[in-house]
């Protein structure tokens, strides 16, 4: 149950822990701008006692600066050198976090406030971990952690070689609920979850690497991601094993070599014979619905019982129908209502509809369709059953005696249940396996289309080649783009744009920076590259690539034309440490273009000049 308190303010939080000796401690918030607050408010509020520390920190944040010189001016300079506190997110710049991790390590701060992203992947010693809130802020919105983000945070908490334990500290806050971190701290972890999946890159790749769809199929079987269909396959195929063994003993009890063909072969004969004997009127009147089912179809013209009045069908729905008389009127009729059935269908527009009236008037009975006879369709039948009666005779030796046969057959009807749940565990297995090949035969049908792929002779073709080099999210909309030349006689700052529009989250903002005329011509050529691409995905059911980010277009242009980055940051208002990681994933696309050499001789150099007029300080 939450809690609804206030929360603590920072400053009172650290003076509490310092009291029960519970520093370092990291003290996780749910969001950026609350952690920059925090550590704000308790450098302000808080004075350490030791200056040696502080001079120290002083000492080593001043030597950092010299080598990152990103670094110096940082709004929190000073609240890490005299608070002794630090914010630590994804929205600072890396060389910032990389000091932040360097104090720490050194034991030179007595908190961070950080997201819960920061206890993935980085060490850092602290005695005391503070949890406030069972939320985490996502670009979905806000969602309750897991079980494992919260041990893996919480986890944090004990210095390596220097506590015997580690302290958790439920600190009261708005949306605090201990009884819900009570329950996941003992929950088992969270189930892993693979990263593969049927991608362009990832199809090409393995084809070209083993050679045909069957072994990219087995690869794919055997992946960690499909770990659950794997184990319900090798049950299934278990089961099949099973029963296959069952009827193997049953049959080597008659004393003749009688296969599980033979077995398989009599139940979907014996299963043949049901659909039929269910198929066979017993009575008049179940015949001729039988047959009305199967003529009444719209177009053809039908009498009204017996009146003699006449309709044309005009819809059908199960066993009613709708038809049109002859004045125009519609009329709603059961199947049993319908008396004469009229043999040409004819058009239900309106000219259609006049021509089918006068040429049933003129050619009268000729044109109706026989009515069958109750003792000709259960000949036809009777015949379907005695040629299937016979066929599994036939699955028998010739030259058994007549009790021989009687004991086989008698032994292959024992086995038909066995022998029809393998048959139903073969299909589900089959069923299975193309669950997980249709999403990368649908991958192989559109780069097929684009000819990236020969698909009904299995291999890469060249152009598939070079594109199976591009480790981009959208790798077929580069290559497209640098099939159809886009890139070919664009300068540095157009280049770095498109690239930048293509490999950035969409749904990430990066200001508002206008756009110039030239951009937005590029841009929407770009769009219809994409549109075309979007079309043949979809006729393959392949979710299309999301649009693309025009705020990351415009700022990478004015990046790139020379920007400083204070003055960067300062018109996009974007947070740092995304900046960065835009412009270094623009830059490391950018270098991968500049690797096709042989297929992309015109658009390599421009490339790499874009990559390294972007991969300049602080964007590493």
């Amino acid at each position: 149950m939450k809690l609804n308190l206030p929360e603590m303010p920072p400053a009172t939080l650290l003076n509490a822990l310092a009291t029960y000796n519970l520093l370092p401690a990291i003290v996780f918030l749910p969001a950026r701008r609350r952690c920059d607050a925090a550590a704000t408010e308790a450098a302000l509020m808080r004075r350490e006692d030791a200056p040696e520390r502080r001079e120290k920190r002083r000492e080593i944040v001043l030597a950092f600066a010299k080598e990152n010189p990103e670094t110096r001016g940082h709004r929190h300079w000073l609240a890490i050198i005299n608070g002794g506190v630090a914010a630590h997110h994804a929205g600072h710049i890396p060389a910032w976090k990389l000091l932040i991790e360097r104090l720490m390590s050194a034991g030179l701060l007595d908190a961070i406030f950080a997201t819960s992203t920061v206890a993935a992947g980085v060490d850092f010693p602290a005695r005391t971990v503070v949890m406030s809130n069972t939320d985490a802020r996502s670009s979905q919105g806000w969602r309750p952690l897991s079980a494992s983000q919260l041990q893996q945070m919480t986890g944090r908490a004990g210095r390596r070689g220097r506590d015997r334990v580690g302290f958790i500290v439920m600190a009261p806050a708005q949306h605090q609920d201990p009884e819900r971190v009570a329950k996941l701290l003992t929950a088992p972890p969270d189930p892993l979850q693979s990263q593969f999946r049927a991608t362009y890159s990832t199809l090409l790749n393995l084809l070209d690497a083993y050679g045909s769809f069957a072994q990219v199929r087995a690869i794919a079987e055997k992946s960690f991601a499909y770990r659950d269909t794997g184990q319900r396959i090798a049950h299934l195929e278990q089961q099949r094993a099973e029963c296959e063994q069952r009827v193997a003993a049953r049959l080597a009890q008659t004393g003749l070599e009688l296969s599980f063909q033979a077995a398989r072969g009599l139940e979907r004969l014996s299963s043949a014979v049901s659909r039929v004997q269910e198929r066979l009127p017993q009575t008049r009147a179940e015949m001729m619905f039988h047959w009305l089912d199967e003529v009444i179809v719209p177009g053809r013209v039908i009498t009204l019982g017996h009146t003699g009045r006449l309709a044309v069908v005009m819809r059908r729905n199960g066993g009613n129908f709708v038809g049109m008389r002859e004045d125009g009127r519609g009329v709603n009729l059961t199947l049993e209502r319908a008396g004469r059935v009229y043999g040409p269908i004819f058009s239900l527009t309106e000219k259609g509809i006049d021509a089918a009236f006068a040429k049933v008037h003129s050619k009268g009975r000729s044109l109706a369709l026989p009515e069958p006879r109750l003792q000709s369709a259960r000949s036809a039948e009777d015949e379907t059953l005695n040629i299937l009666h016979d066929t599994m005779e036939r699955l028998l030796p010739a030259e058994l005696g007549d009790k021989a046969r009687a004991d086989c057959l008698a032994a292959l009807w024992e086995v038909r249940a066995d022998v029809a749940a393998g048959e139903r565990a073969a299909r589900a297995v089959e069923s299975l396996r193309d669950e997980i090949w249709q999403p990368f035969e649908r991958c192989a049908r559109v780069l097929h289309h684009f000819g990236y792929l020969d698909f009904h002779g299995e291999k890469v073709t060249t152009r598939g080649q070079w594109l199976a080099d591009l480790r981009l999210d959208r790798p077929l909309l580069v290559g497209e783009a640098l099939r159809q030349g886009l890139f070919d006689e664009l300068d540095i700052t157009h280049v770095a744009a498109l690239t930048a529009a293509l490999t950035a989250d969409a749904e990430r903002d990066y200001g508002e920076l206008p756009l110039r005329d030239t951009l937005v011509t590029l841009l929407a050529k770009f769009e219809d590259v994409a549109y075309e691409v979007a079309n043949v995905e979809w006729r393959y059911e392949i979710e299309p690539a999301p649009e693309i980010n025009f705020s990351a277009a415009a700022t990478v242009a004015r990046w790139v034309g020379g920007a400083e980055w204070k003055e960067l940051v300062e018109e996009t208002r974007a947070e740092e440490g995304d900046l960065v990681r835009m412009l270094a994933r623009t830059g490391e696309a950018l270098l991968q273009i500049a690797g096709l050499r042989q297929a992309h001789p015109e658009a390599v150099a421009i490339a790499a000049r874009a990559a390294d007029a972007i991969l300049r300080e602080p964007v590493r």
